[in-house]
């Protein structure tokens, strides 16, 4: 995480820089257009998009975050991990079910968001066929129904 904010820091030291360099050059050719500010235009737009590569990545890593401590906040709701901590309420009044069991249905979630954004998730395409890595349990009502 500390490379991610100093690659970002940097950035927008080096994009901060450049924008006082396109002012200085405007300033010292009395606004008009030269050789100078060409180059210190170039240079600005460079180090904006260098700027904005790192504002990308830093928000990659930050979802990436957010979905790897909510994963772990609901794999520990979902096993009843989370009831022995203090503060914490207790149990919800569902039945704790195995982190596996718990993966296999999160992985058929996925699939099915893959397959409804590349548009064949169409109303019989979806509930025809279940991937193959995220298969359902008939042992469970709930499986079963699907």
């Amino acid at each position: 995480m500390d490379s991610i904010v100093d690659s970002l820091n940097n950035a927008y030291q080096d994009f901060v820089g450049a924008a006082a360099n396109v002012l200085e050059a405007k300033e010292l050719s009395g606004g008009q257009k030269t050789a100078a500010t060409d180059v210190a235009l170039e240079n600005f737009k460079q180090k904006w998009e260098l700027f904005r590569v790192s504002c990308d990545q830093a928000e990659e890593f930050v979802e990436s975050v957010k979905q790897r401590v909510g994963s772990e906040c609901l794999v520990d709701e979902a096993t009843g991990s989370v009831s022995g901590r203090s503060g914490q309420g207790g149990m919800t009044g569902l039945p704790p079910i195995s982190a596996v069991r718990l993966e296999l249905m999160s992985k058929a979630v996925r699939w099915l968001v893959i397959e409804l954004q590349h548009g064949s998730g169409s109303a019989g395409g979806a509930a025809g066929h279940a991937h193959p890595s995220a298969p359902f349990d008939a042992r469970f009502s709930e499986d079963a129904a699907q």
